[in-house]
C-alpha cells in the first residue's frame, strides 16, 4: 500500500510529511529507558529487518487478480510496544523509498501515517491492548493480530483515499475509489493478521517476556536469554528477503488493483513541477530501484535476493542505531537528572 507521488498534491504531501515528522519526534520523547532496553534493542534491529523483507513477498488475493504484502505495524507493536515500533517502520519506509523507490518521495509522509501511525499509535493501544490486558494466551494472540490488523489496514486504505481526493485526483473518484479499496484490503487484512498471529505465537511459547514487555511495560530481565529467539528471527529474516521474495505474486497489490480498476492504469501522470523533482532526488538515491540492480533484466533472481538481504541489513542497522542512541540518551537524562 505505498502511495507514489502522482497520487497526491505537493500540499497534501507536505502536511503529512510534517505530520509524520511530528509523530516521531513525540515517540521518541514518550519511549521510555525501559522501553529500549539492553535486551530490546536487538529484537527492535532484527524485527524492522524481518518486515522489510516480508514486504518483499506478495502473495496473491485468490479470485480478484491482486496481492498484497504485510504492513507490520502491528507485528512490531507486539514485539516492541507502539512508539519504538513506530520507530522501526519508519526506518523500514524511509529505507524503502531512498534506496529501492518503492513509495513516493513526497508521499513518505502519508506512507508513514497509513502503515505506521495508524496501526502503531492508534490501532495497538485501543485494540490489540485490550484484547491481552489480563495475560496472554494463543487464542488471544490470534484475535488481538487478526482484528487489530484488518481494522488498522482498512482505516490506512481509507486514509488513502481521503488523502488522493484531498489532492484532488479526479482520475480516482471517491465513491469508486473507495468501494474497491476496502475490501481488497479486507482480504489483505486476513492474510496479514494470519502471519502476525503466526508470529507473534512462535515468539510467545519460547519467550513470552518479550510480548509481556511490550504491553505491560514488564522489563527483560538480564538472566532472561534471547538467542533462540534472536536467531530464529535471523534465519527466518535470511531466507525470506533472499529466497522467498523470489517467489513473491506478481499480481499488482491492492492500491494498484484498485487504481487499474477505477482509472484504467496504477501510472497516473506527474503534473506538478514539484513531484517531478522528488522523483529526480529519488532517482538519485534509488541505488537497487524495484528492489533489482539498476540497468539490469526486470526481475533478476540474483538481483531480488540482493536486494532483500542488503535492505535487510541496512535496516538492521539503522532501527538498532536509533534504538541505542535514544536509550543512551535517557540513561543520560536520567543521570543528570539524579545528580
Amino acid at each position: 500500500m505505498h502511495m507514489v507521488d502522482a497520487l497526491l498534491s505537493p500540499a497534501v504531501g507536505g502536511a503529512m510529511c510534517v505530520v509524520s515528522a511530528a509523530a516521531g519526534a513525540y515517540s521518541v520523547a514518550k519511549i521510555k529507558k525501559d522501553d529500549l532496553s539492553e535486551k530490546k534493542i536487538p529484537i527492535m534491529a532484527i524485527m524492522g529487518a524481518f518486515v522489510f523483507a516480508a514486504q518483499m513477498i506478495n502473495f496473491t488475493i485468490p479470485g480478484t487478480g491482486s496481492s498484497g504484502h504485510i504492513g507490520g505495524g502491528i507485528l512490531l507493536a507486539g514485539m516492541l510496544g507502539g512508539f519504538p515500533a513506530f520507530l522501526s517502520i519508519c526506518a523500514v519506509l524511509i529505507i524503502q523509498c531512498l534506496f529501492f523507490a518503492d513509495g513516493g518521495l513526497l508521499a513518505l509522509g502519508c506512507n508513514i501515517f497509513n502503515m505506521g501511525v495508524i496501526p502503531c499509535l492508534i490501532i495497538y493501544p485501543i485494540l490489540f491492548k485490550p484484547f491481552v490486558k489480563n495475560g496472554f494466551t494463543v487464542s488471544k494472540i490470534n484475535i488481538a493480530s487478526v482484528v487489530s490488523v484488518i481494522v488498522g489496514l482498512q482505516l490506512g486504505a481509507f486514509a488513502v483515499v481521503l488523502e488522493t481526493q484531498a489532492s484532488g485526483i479526479t482520475e480516482l473518484p471517491f465513491a469508486t475509489f473507495a468501494a474497491l479499496m476496502q475490501p481488497i484490503h479486507l482480504a489483505i487484512g486476513i492474510g496479514e493478521g494470519i502471519i502476525t498471529a503466526i508470529v507473534l505465537t512462535f515468539v510467545y511459547k519460547i519467550r513470552p517476556e518479550i510480548l509481556e514487555n511490550a504491553t505491560e511495560g514488564k522489563l527483560i530481565e538480564q538472566t532472561v536469554s534471547l538467542k533462540k529467539v534472536l536467531v530464529s528471527l535471523t534465519i527466518v529474516t535470511l531466507v525470506t528477503g533472499g529466497l522467498l521474495s523470489l517467489f513473491a505474486s506478481a499480481y499488482p497489490d491492492g492500491l494498484e488493483w484498485a487504481m487499474e480498476k477505477t482509472a484504467g492504469t496504477a501510472e497516473l501522470e506527474v503534473k506538478e513541477t514539484l513531484l517531478e523533482s522528488a522523483a529526480k532526488i529519488q532517482e538519485a538515491t534509488a541505488f537497487m530501484p524495484d528492489y533489482d540492480f539498476k540497468d539490469s533484466e526486470e526481475g533478476s533472481i540474483i538481483g531480488t535476493s540482493v536486494a532483500g538481504i542488503l535492505g535487510g541489513s541496512i535496516v538492521f542497522l539503522i532501527a538498532g542505531a536509533t534504538g541505542l542512541l535514544i536509550s543512551t540518551i535517557k540513561k543520560s537524562k536520567k543521570k543528570r537528572g539524579e545528580g
